[in-house]
């Protein structure tokens, strides 16, 4: 009896490692690849012709290829900003049940926050399998991570790394910050996951730094829990709402300090405050540094910009105090809209959205706009028979088919009369600039 429980120990101890960190890897990627998609953009762009004598404009029709990834079972998906910037139609691969099969469907932008570069895409899909966040703060440098998508469009690759670094701010006048990782990363995997060896997600794979356009080991990815910030904002009103507390920071450089004549050349320097924002009425002044947050030092705009704190350390001249600043939600004209939405008589069901016709008493709260007559895109209400047409949320409608709209029940009636499969053509003003919608009724 002895004997025979000697063999087994010495058995269970030769197990290669090797194997057994193999399969673990194994298994993650069946655990996560179903949640992975690929995402298919369409857009109309400038061509080059390689002849720079001739200056003619050419449009084309281009293909893009980014992944994303689903982070809600009823049919969300996380994707970059860039990767669906221009669109005019989105497809998604959702992976199948054998390697290499997938289903393609039809996505619709659900919100865009160029700010951090992220996008919410929606498919009418339900029961898909969802990729959990990481908690956050549980990133460390070293750790093993694998990175998912399309690099170069081969869709369903996964590549193996380390966290390089957990809190890289490429540009320290920007608050942005994003996990560096070695793991391999393409063109093509913008937008997929970054996954640790749970099986969560620890951030959306967004850019890589290179000199000959390849993978180099520095890729970048936005942290996941900027995700779960925007995943929410993004379904409910499209965009982001931010604080403020009416002051511009920049990261005090050793430069700037020496040119300064700073007593520090470490923390954050108050370059202007807004006149009678929150900041103003705190004592904050031009030229103060910011040296700690809620007791937290601070060497770089991040914590200000990425987190909401009521009370501020920091310095002027050659004497230190303490102030409270108050941290309030930015003004978002559009937010005021929604009061006025109601889901039954502002809703146009052939586009999927709600609207709101232009008036005296709304035009004041939109930008200047190219033509002050139309229906405002203020909020999607997705339906089973809305057409395949990118809509965001505050893009104008001037016109459908040539026909001028004024009023919302109008927009209603030119929709609801067009025949199924016939081309629709809308005149919307995005961001300040015309541009046609062309797409079929459906």
């Amino acid at each position: 009896m002895t004997w025979l429980v000697a063999v087994v120990l010495a058995s269970a101890s030769s197990v290669n490692p090797l194997v057994q960190l193999s399969g673990s890897i194994e298994a993650l990627v069946k655990q996560v690849s179903p949640t992975v998609v690929q995402v298919v953009v369409t857009a109309y762009t400038t061509v080059d012709q390689g002849n720079r004598a001739q200056a003619d404009l050419v449009m084309g029709r281009q293909r893009s290829i980014g992944s994303g990834v689903i982070i809600d079972a009823g049919g969300y998906i996380v994707t970059n900003g860039h990767v669906v910037d221009g669109a005019r139609a989105i497809q998604v691969v959702i992976p199948g049940e054998k390697a290499g099969r997938g289903r393609t469907v039809d996505a619709k932008i659900v919100g865009i926050a160029r700010e951090i570069d992220l996008a919410l895409l929606k498919v009418d899909v339900t029961g898909l399998p969802a990729l959990p966040l990481a908690a956050p703060g549980s990133v460390r440098q070293g750790e093993l991570v694998f990175a998912f998508g399309s690099p170069e469009g081969l869709r369903d690759s996964v590549t193996m790394g380390v966290v390089s670094a957990t809190d890289r701010q490429p540009d320290p006048d920007a608050p942005m910050v994003y996990i560096q990782t070695d793991t391999p990363i393409n063109h093509g995997n913008s937008g997929g996951p970054l996954v640790n060896v749970k099986g969560e997600l620890v951030g959306i794979n967004t850019f890589i730094l290179s000199n000959s356009g390849g993978s180099e080991g520095l890729g970048f990815a936005i942290p996941s829990s900027l995700v779960a910030l925007a995943y929410p904002k993004l379904r409910q009103f499209g965009h982001l709402h931010r604080g403020e507390m009416g002051m511009v920071l920049q990261t005090l450089t050793p430069k700037l300090a020496a040119g300064l004549a700073l007593a520090r050349d470490a923390g954050v320097i108050v370059a202007d405050v807004v006149a009678g924002g929150a900041a103003e009425r705190a004592g904050i002044q031009i030229g103060d540094v910011l040296v700690s947050v809620d007791g937290q030092p601070i060497d770089n705009v991040l914590p200000l910009a990425m987190r909401l704190f009521t009370s501020n350390g920091d310095e002027r001249g050659e004497r230190a105090f303490t102030t409270d600043v108050a941290v309030v939600a930015r003004t978002n004209d559009l937010d005021r809209l929604t009061d006025l939405l109601d889901p039954e008589t502002s809703a146009v069901p052939e586009l999927g959205i709600l609207g709101i016709a232009i008036t005296e008493e709304i035009a004041p709260l939109l930008p200047a706009l190219r033509a002050p007559v139309g229906v405002i895109v203020a909020a999607h209400a997705p339906q089973g028979g809305a057409a395949d047409v990118v809509l965001l949320t505050g893009d104008v409608i001037h016109s459908v088919n040539g026909v001028r709209v004024a009023t919302l029940a109008a927009l209603r009636a030119l929709m609801a009369a067009v025949r199924a499969h016939n081309p629709i053509v809308l005149q919307i003003e995005r961001n300040g600039q015309l541009q046609f919608l062309t797409f079929d009724a459906s």
